[in-house]
């Protein structure tokens, strides 16, 4: 659609004076055509729309990773041969690795942006399940423990980034986006989950499996990191000075960033405890067979996605402290019933509370540490980074508690966590000058335009 003007040459118009009687133009007259500026309004939302998708497979590549390795942990453990400690001590390979991506994740997207950060952190995440996959041919822990250090590392600075990310993105559109976001990372450790059940079940290689999921994911990687656009998150020199050594742990003064901290790492560790042993806890503490435990995770998974995808509707109806408060008390229901239940059937349904519980926690507190006019990218680093520590290294540590009390026990103090969560929830309330706040906040983080 185009707007067009009758224009006559500045040379044609009347002399000042008293207005005189109206006449035709009698020069030479232009019709002067434009785009109108709202046709230039598709092209903004269709560069939008790519940089979500991008986000979405940003959060489904690490998701259908992770779970291609989780249901194949009982066979890589039968594989190496290896004790619930030995384990632990394998998958602290996975605590190394994440800690390294997790904490430099913060300054390297400061310096950097989001963009190339994330192309990284995916490119080690593909190596390392490709090492995984050789580890696992060649029966030798090491080379797997080295395999989750690249994932993990991969993993703890890829997911940094694209939260700040989608925080950006979430603040320009106006509407909840992070849920639906970490729904794609719960979508995708189902579809592993179900590809992993049916090649356990068929005794498929493991060492294959891992490998051609590697493959499968590098071109939508590729895609992914081509469609973010680059500058999100740069801050200049100036701003630099605010996050010089220690000036990053300034954002910590903020009692309620503190206890935001507190509820992401609990939900976090819940998340993160299913992800890395509740096939073991099946098989190993109430005696399902190795598919069934996948199975089992599967449903944990489905539980996941599920919260997640509809959270958003939740989100806009109670609000954010009811959704969390909430969601901790499915949590802390869940665990219970998997800790305490004699029933194996009974423990493997209550999977579903674990994972509705914990479901909205993680990102329901990335949304709420963004409402801050002051250094919202930092504030969302900072608080991802506990909670991927959480997520990636308590796990490991809940391993050796598990070699001296059982899985079962070790899972208390996930319970522990997730119910102080609960009394926790009132500090995601919005901050009271978030609507004023909002269109600063994108500044801030160093969003591109659009």
């Amino acid at each position: 659609m185009y707007v067009c003007t009758l224009t006559e040459p500045l040379a044609r118009l009347p002399p000042p004076g008293p207005p005189a009687r109206p006449t035709r133009p009698t020069g030479p007259t232009r019709l002067a055509c434009h785009p109108a500026r709202r046709d230039r309004r598709p092209l903004m939302d269709s560069a939008l729309r790519r940089r979500r998708l991008a986000l979405l497979l940003a959060f489904f590549i690490p998701g259908i990773s992770m779970s291609s390795w989780i249901t194949r942990t009982p066979a890589i453990r039968d594989i190496l041969g290896a004790s619930t400690g030995e384990m632990g001590l394998v998958l602290f390979g996975l605590s190394v690795g994440s800690m390294t991506g997790i904490l430099s994740a913060g300054p390297l997207v400061r310096r950097f942006g989001t963009r190339p950060v994330t192309a990284v952190g995916l490119a080690l995440m593909i190596a390392g399940m490709a090492t995984i996959a050789i580890g696992a041919a060649t029966s030798i822990a090491f080379v797997v423990a080295a395999g989750l250090a690249f994932f993990g590392g991969g993993m703890g600075s890829a997911e940094i980034a694209v939260n700040i990310e989608g925080s950006v993105v979430e603040q320009i559109q106006g509407r909840p986006l992070l849920t639906t976001l970490h729904g794609c990372f719960s979508l995708g450790t189902v579809a592993g989950a179900v590809v992993g059940i049916g090649l356990t079940a068929t005794d498929f290689p493991v060492a294959l499996h891992l490998t051609l999921v590697a493959l499968v994911t590098i071109p939508a990687a590729i895609w992914a990191v081509r469609a973010i656009p680059a500058g999100t998150g740069i801050q200049s020199r100036a701003a630099d000075a605010s996050t010089a050594p220690g000036a990053s742990l300034a954002v910590w003064r903020d009692a309620r960033l503190v206890l935001i901290g507190l509820i992401v790492l609990a939900m976090a560790l819940a998340e993160g405890a299913a992800n890395d042993w509740l096939p073991l806890l099946m098989v190993d503490g109430h005696g399902f067979d190795a598919a069934s435990g996948s199975l089992v995770f599967a449903g944990f998974a489905a539980s996941m996605t599920i919260g997640r995808f509809s959270g958003g509707f939740f989100l806009s109806r109670f609000g954010r402290v009811a959704v969390v408060r909430t969601s901790a008390v499915f949590g802390v229901i869940g665990l219970a019933l998997v800790i305490f239940a004699g029933n194996p059937v009974l423990a493997g349904l209550a999977v579903v509370f674990w994972g509705l519980g914990t479901s909205l926690g993680f990102p329901v507190s990335i949304s709420a540490a963004g409402d801050s006019p002051h250094d919202p990218a930092g504030r969302v680093a900072a608080v991802a980074t506990a909670g991927y520590v959480a997520f990636l290294v308590g796990p490991p540590l809940l391993g050796f508690l598990g070699d001296q009390y059982g899985l079962r026990g070790a899972m208390i103090v996930v319970l522990v966590f997730v119910g102080a969560a609960a009394f926790l929830a009132p500090a995601v309330r919005p901050a009271s000058a978030l609507p004023a706040s909002r269109p600063q906040a994108e500044d801030d983080v160093g969003a591109a335009p659009e």
